[in-house]
């Protein structure tokens, strides 16, 4: 029943996705050009926030080893998002002989910096109670999804793609964290 119901939710979120996209991709006036400045700082900050969540997860997991197969898949996805900004950050205007999307470096792994780094003085704090870390973690994926899907109107189409995907993602990780263990 629970299976059911997190995939009935997922498609959800999935569907939710689309009829966003759709919604979005229509406006492609002047004003919402790809590399305007607006949309620029947009990728940064949506960079830096996906950094930002990729260090609260390697905090997690730094505090609660015996979470690594539970968050590891969740983070390894937050790890592409960032890196998914960051290269729409750097890629060239189209007929630079540039791919269209965010291509993969062969040498870059997907995964990002080790979860299991030494903590640093800017590291979020986490929860001692593993529920309560895995609480606080699905409570920052519900909130940055949120931010993401209310900047969603000022995006040009395809960074709003991007931001739609991205949040869709989070939701379904904060459903996810916040299921009760198996």
């Amino acid at each position: 029943m629970a299976l059911t119901r997190r995939r009935t939710l997922l498609a959800g979120a999935a569907l939710g996705g689309m009829a966003l996209l759709t919604g979005c991709s229509e406006d492609s006036g002047p004003d919402r050009a790809e590399h305007s400045s607006s949309a620029e700082r947009l990728r940064e900050r949506s960079a830096r926030d996906s950094s930002t969540l990729l260090a609260r997860y390697d905090a997690t997991l730094a505090a609660h080893p015996a979470l690594e197969s539970r968050l590891s898949p969740l983070r390894s996805e937050v790890a592409r998002h960032a890196e998914a900004f960051s290269k729409e950050q750097a890629t060239p205007s189209p007929g630079d002989g540039a791919v269209d999307g965010p291509a993969r470096d062969a040498g870059v792994p997907a995964s990002g910096p080790s979860p299991h780094s030494s903590r640093r003085p800017s590291d979020p704090r986490v929860p001692r109670d593993e529920r309560t870390a895995r609480a606080a973690l699905a409570d920052a994926e519900r909130t940055l999804a949120d931010v993401r899907t209310k900047a969603l109107t000022a995006a040009p189409p395809e960074l709003a793609r991007l931001l739609a995907s991205v949040a869709a993602a989070g939701a379904a990780h904060a459903y996810l964290l916040a299921e009760p263990a198996r």
